[in-house]
């Protein structure tokens, strides 16, 4: 599978905010140009990194992705650095600074258990996440 690179996730994360956003809005808001948000488009297109474009709904009692918030302890002062890097994974929904034993709270969604592990050894591998712990989580109230 394609490695992502940063503006890779970058791009990834603007379509999900918005994705009907037009190639032009996406290079402005990334400071790249039209033809470097084109040419990484088709490029993860191509490789099956991105698998499509849809419209996301709520179903009401349907199956909906795997859910999960991952606690995160962090080394230092280097929360600001591990934010930034956490924010290029798009499977990121949310991402919250907290008090007490744990300094973020990360919101995840993946398709599968083997995307989910994935994404888990993607967030243990950043410089300066000491310890984290996740909890899946089975239905909302």
């Amino acid at each position: 599978m394609l490695e992502l690179d940063q503006l890779d996730r970058r791009i990834i994360g603007t379509l999900r905010g918005d994705g009907r956003a037009p190639i032009a809005k996406i290079a402005s808001v990334l400071g790249v140009s039209r033809a470097t948000v084109q040419t990484r488009l088709d490029r993860m297109v191509n490789s099956g990194a991105i698998l499509g474009f849809t419209v996301r709904v709520q179903e009401p009692g349907g199956v909906e992705e795997l859910r999960a918030v991952t606690m995160i302890e962090v080394a230092g002062r280097s929360t600001s650095a591990i934010i930034r890097q956490l924010r290029s994974i798009p499977q990121l929904r949310a991402l919250h600074t907290t008090n007490g034993a744990w300094d973020l709270i990360a919101e995840i969604s993946a398709e599968d258990l083997q995307s989910f592990d994935r994404i888990l050894r993607e967030i243990r591998s950043i410089d300066g996440v000491l310890n984290s712990e996740t909890s899946l989580l089975l239905s909302s109230a």
